[in-house]
């Protein structure tokens, strides 16, 4: 990657337009919307929400089904552009299987990262709270798949969960990064001139990001990074400017992704957010991110 930037699954990568858009930017990789086997409209409108400290969403998996990815992907040009993310996050473990051994079977050289954390989804919990059977789909998918993968993770917030989904995800060698965090799930905002929610999926509640959910993001990062050794951390959450990715990468990250930002900001965000992580680096001496990455000071 020549930039440790590129966008969060949800953002700028829906449609063909949208992954050429970030194909033609300054990010440093791109994936697709997390896909499921057929089709899907998403929740209903509205459903994504502006906050003076973020913003609130309920999607609900809006995507033109895993075919449409595929069909992308093997059309990619891998040679000349920049890393390819397949985001996947079927509606069963069947449909995982499904997906995967699709991508399996074309051999592409595409990155598979399977979402164990959608919040959005009524009546559907997330797999990534459910670390019993996370393992036992993580064991379907590696009694085929033989290339390394990654997995999109929830928020965790308790310590004891750090340490039980570390001993999960350190059975898998080819897992061979964690992306850390998706939205912190099932919040509520609350307009008080209308005296209402805000947006319509699940009586308003919805996945919280940008600065609402930094801290906890960092955390995951932090918590991940030690525990997972031998394995990479993707940084994701509240990332807005160059302080933030330089947050991330301090805690460990190895790339940064970008979400509610580049959802209001487009990818123009990638060269402002890039220009300032250097020049914070150059104020404080360092070169490479190496430099820096993963060297939080404790007190």
């Amino acid at each position: 990657m020549t930039s440790p930037l590129y966008n969060a699954s949800g953002v700028m990568c829906r449609s063909v337009e949208d992954l050429e858009a970030m194909r033609a930017s300054s990010s440093g990789a791109l994936i697709t919307k997390s896909c499921t086997l057929e089709p899907r409209e998403g929740n209903p409108e509205p459903r994504y929400f502006v906050t003076p400290l973020g913003s609130i969403n309920s999607m609900g998996l809006p995507n033109y089904g895993y075919q449409y990815y595929l069909d992308y992907a093997e059309k990619y040009d891998y040679a000349n552009n920049k890393p390819l993310f397949i985001s996947i996050s079927g509606m069963s473990l069947a449909d995982n299987l499904t997906i995967i051994k699709a991508f399996h079977e074309r051999a592409l050289p595409c990155i598979l990262e399977v979402n164990l954390s959608c919040p959005n989804l009524p009546g559907k919990p997330q797999l990534g709270y459910d670390l019993p059977a996370a393992q036992h789909a993580l064991e379907k998918i590696c009694e085929f798949y033989d290339r390394p993968f990654g997995v999109k993770l929830p928020p965790y917030f308790d310590v004891s969960h750090f340490d039980q989904a570390a001993e999960v995800f350190n059975k898998f060698d080819l897992l061979k990064y964690v992306t850390c965090i998706n939205s912190v799930g099932n919040g509520l905002v609350i307009d008080v001139d209308a005296e209402s929610v805000v947006i319509k999926p699940k009586d308003g509640l919805g996945g919280l990001g940008g600065d609402y959910v930094l801290p906890t993001a960092l955390a995951n990062v932090r918590e991940f990074v030690r525990r997972l050794p031998g394995k990479q951390v993707v940084g994701c959450g509240g990332v807005k400017s160059g302080r933030e990715a330089f947050m991330h990468i301090l805690a460990g990250a190895t790339a940064v992704q970008v979400g509610s930002c580049l959802y209001e900001e487009g990818v123009g965000a990638f060269d402002r957010i890039a220009q300032e992580l250097k020049d914070l680096m150059a104020a404080k001496g360092y070169q490479k991110l190496s430099d820096f990455r993963g060297k939080l000071k404790t007190l």
